[in-house]
């Protein structure tokens, strides 16, 4: 039987707007921070990142490079194509999502994909310098937030662990008018990967996010400044069901268009995944999922046409009882 929350979402936003997501202050460190940081990964499967260290001027500047390249002429933004993996480049409308489109760079610390991408784009050397600035900067934020998520579950040597995991970029806009108002800009989904770091947009809220205790959809109203952090399938797979993934989805508040950057940590580029071996024992955290690679279950999740984390069942390892 399908929850409420699946039946009827709009319902549920009106009843769950009171909920408060977690917030993360990174200043904070010791065991309060990892406290604090467990149970938000464990309860709600996201948080808002405050004292993130990255130069709000910058955060400035990128998205006014997102906004002036996804305004360009869908014949340039088709230039944006897929290089390393599947679905990384341009995404126009669909009948799905009529309202978004999207453009992709996988490995935004790397300066050859960074040229390669603003030069299909014909992106000025300015704007290319801002693409790699902030692309060094959300990178160190992506290896120290999953190394502190690491760490809240003990693991004492996470230094390091996420830097061969592949990761990349997509600039969004989501293209709303009067008649939209009301209306989903993204459907109801979970993300893939390990987490995402999204710079939402700082006037145009739509973000809601699912309370996994109520199945109610929470608003996540806009906060200048600050980073939002989402936890996908992979983060649930690589604790050993600990973390929780969230549903979350974009809905037209106003008629405005909305610009919002998400940065996405996947998996290992090389190997499978699998929960370290600290947080598996045979009597209460036996071993929950197969090993396999990110691209395997990508492929997986849209070859199904499933959109949220019940693809998960699909790599469950399966017990047999005598």
């Amino acid at each position: 039987m399908q929850s409420t929350a699946t039946r009827n979402p709009d319902r549920q936003g009106r009843m769950g707007k009171m909920s408060i997501v977690p917030v993360i202050d990174l200043q904070e460190s010791g065991e309060n921070l990892k406290k604090k940081l467990r149970e938000a990964c464990e309860e709600w499967g996201c948080f808002r990142l405050t004292n993130h260290r990255i130069d709000s001027s910058l955060m400035a500047e990128m998205k006014k490079v997102a906004r002036s390249l996804l305004d360009l002429p869908v014949e340039i933004k088709m230039r944006n194509t897929e290089q390393v993996m599947k679905a990384t480049g341009y995404v126009p409308p669909s009948s799905e999502n009529p309202f978004y489109e999207s453009l992709g760079l996988y490995d935004m610390v790397s300066s050859h994909a960074v040229q390669d991408f603003c030069s299909r784009l014909d992106a000025s050397p300015h704007q290319t310098k801002v693409i790699e600035s902030y692309g060094k900067a959300i990178h160190e934020l992506l290896m120290d937030v999953s190394e502190k998520m690491a760490e809240s579950l003990g693991l004492e040597e996470a230094d390091g662990y996420f830097k061969e995991w592949a990761w990349y970029s997509r600039m969004n806009k989501y293209s709303f008018t009067p008649e939209t108002v009301g209306s989903c800009g993204v459907y109801i989904h979970t993300d893939t990967g390990f987490i995402t770091i999204l710079q939402d947009d700082e006037n145009v809220g739509g973000l809601q996010v699912m309370n996994n205790q109520s199945g109610f959809l929470v608003d996540v109203p806009p906060c200048p400044g600050s980073l939002f952090t989402i936890l996908g399938d992979i983060a649930h797979v690589w604790s050993n069901g600990r973390f929780v993934t969230v549903k979350h989805r974009v809905m037209c508040k106003e008629a405005n268009v909305r610009v919002s950057i998400a940065s996405f940590l996947l998996g290992p580029k090389k190997g499978d995944i699998e929960a370290p071996e600290e947080l598996v024992d045979s009597d209460h955290h036996p071993r929950l999922f197969i090993p396999f690679s990110y691209e395997y279950y990508r492929n997986l999740r849209m070859s199904r046409k499933i959109h949220d984390g019940e693809s998960l069942a699909l790599v469950r390892v399966h017990t047999t009882s005598n």
